[in-house]
């Protein structure tokens, strides 16, 4: 993802329909702000954002990898099928499903079956929340056999209880992963955290077809912003309202220079640009191109908020690289001291909900070719951190997820990508 520049304006976030990819409706359109100035279509920005996310995250393979659990996979799948079996009716729901750790025996990890390390670090993102997994049990079964096996809500519910009452330390998530495939999602190979959690949260929606729950859904990870286009000669002013999955701050501001803290990436986020030189926009008013002032202010923020930290940008040298500097986060976040009045366009009673607490990071390890993720989490009954790598679980303290930091002689040390804080109970 290219780092925010001097002459670099933001064009309007929508939902756009990307080539070969029907479940990307929620883009990232802030990265591609050069690209919009520049003239280029909707559909070529979008095909250009996802071909910048698989390299920045990673090269990816060609070359499929045949499933082959371990015998002792298949040996614990095998005790599994005896244990429980699969529901057969549309009234079955597993019992008192809360989050994948939140048992009384342990946390249960997840096989790697090629490949799948981003997939397995965002599952245990997405099932150790409770506000999710309460919305996930609520969906309706698909009747018949063929459906259950491409349904991705129905497939992530069987692996959850699949999580919660095995007594395995960890378990296969092959059936979900066909599933993916069947929606022509490509597995076996490296991908981009954020760019796969947007095609999962994006299948999750699709194929829930209760509006209830899929309002639920929203609401529980959708943010709102209201962006600012205004003519810098004649005042003229245009509005529009948009939403947004996750956050995608820089972490170096318009002169190139690291940011500090998450906060100070989120205020450079907020903060208004000016469109001068050849990224000046026609003004209909003035009848010609003028210098414009353009802003995003905060609307709406939702129970799950999801940044994404974008340490995979261009470099002078026109190659993406990866940005491994030291950016401290907090584990407590209050926006209401991060951003200025002018930066948010929301109610007393809105603002007034905007105290966060950190509840997963998913780290990356590597360089922008190949790499490994992973993810901690903090459960939300106990209270405790976990580390979730694959198969591998462990408690582990908050100096362990602050190694995830970063440093500027880090080559292959883990660097936080994606954080993702929870909304602070009211007192």
């Amino acid at each position: 993802m290219r780092p925010r520049g001097k002459a670099e304006g933001r064009p309007w976030l929508r939902e756009l329909e990307v080539p070969r990819e029907p479940v990307g409706n929620l883009i990232d359109c802030l990265s591609l702000r050069r690209a919009a100035a520049a003239g280029l279509c909707p559909s070529v920005i979008v095909h250009a954002m996802l071909l910048m996310s698989h390299r920045g995250g990673h090269q990816e393979s060609k070359k499929k990898l045949e499933i082959s659990p371990s015998e002792t996979m298949k040996a614990e799948e095998e005790n599994y099928k005896e244990e429980a079996k699969e529901p057969k009716s549309e009234d079955w729901r597993p019992p008192s499903v809360f989050g994948a750790a939140d048992l009384k025996n342990r946390a249960v990890g997840l096989y790697n079956i090629g490949q799948t390390c981003c997939l397995n670090s965002l599952l245990q993102v997405f099932l150790m929340n409770i506000h999710f997994t309460k919305i996930l049990r609520r969906i309706s079964v698909p009747v018949c056999a063929t459906q259950k096996k491409k349904n991705v809500p129905y497939q992530m519910l069987l692996l959850l209880e699949k999580m919660q009452c095995g007594k395995q330390k960890a378990v296969s998530p092959r059936e979900l992963v066909l599933c993916l495939e069947a929606h022509r999602v490509t597995m076996f190979v490296q991908y981009d955290a954020a760019q796969l959690f947007l095609t999962l949260w994006n299948l999750l929606k699709k194929q829930m077809k209760n509006p209830e729950l899929v309002e639920k859904l929203s609401d529980l990870y959708t943010i709102s912003v209201q962006e600012h286009l205004a003519c810098q000669i004649c005042s003229s002013e245009t509005k529009r309202n948009s939403s947004m999955l996750s956050l995608p701050v820089p972490l170096l501001d318009s002169d190139s220079s690291m940011l500090k803290t998450l906060e100070k990436c989120l205020q450079c986020f907020f903060r208004p640009e000016e469109l001068t030189g050849h990224n000046m926009c026609f003004c209909e008013h003035c009848g010609k191109k003028t210098p414009f002032q353009q802003s995003v202010k905060l609307v709406h923020l939702p129970q799950t908020l999801t940044i994404h930290l974008k340490r995979f940008c261009f470099g002078r040298s026109a190659y993406i690289h990866k940005i491994s500097n030291c950016l401290p986060f907090p584990q407590d976040l209050d926006f209401n001291a991060v951003l200025t009045e002018q930066q948010c366009q929301a109610y007393d009673n809105e603002k007034a909900a905007w105290k966060y607490e950190l509840f997963a990071v998913v780290a990356h390890s590597g360089t922008t070719s190949y790499g490994h993720y992973c993810a901690y989490i903090r459960s939300l009954t106990e209270c405790k951190w976990y580390c979730f790598n694959d198969s591998f679980v462990e408690q582990v303290s908050w100096d362990d997820v602050k190694s995830t930091y970063g440093h500027s002689d880090l080559y292959w040390g883990q660097t936080a990508y994606l954080l993702f804080y929870m909304k602070k109970q009211p007192q």
